[in-house]
């Protein structure tokens, strides 16, 4: 299973990491991390479908996207139904 968000699509980003020592003196860098997106694992239950649980890998991000919206149209917009 990728790490990617089922609702926003978010997903991990590469990102350098300096230290203050390396910002003043133009020295090398110390190198690229990646950074990943705070994703949680929920089970939602789908009154619109029978009540049928379903289980989906969601950003933080996405979790308020389906608390303002409801869980069925954001699973719509986000082309899983």
């Amino acid at each position: 299973m990728a790490k990617t968000c089922a609702i926003t699509g978010k997903s991990s980003i590469m990102g350098g990491g300096y230290s203050n020592r390396v910002r003043a003196t133009k020295f090398n860098p110390t190198g690229k991390r990646r950074r990943y997106a705070n994703l949680q694992t929920k089970t939602y239950v789908v009154p619109e479908l029978e009540n049928r649980k379903i289980t989906l890998t969601v950003s933080t991000r996405g979790m308020k996207t389906i608390a303002k919206k409801g869980i069925f149209k954001a699973l719509k917009d986000a082309e899983l139904v």
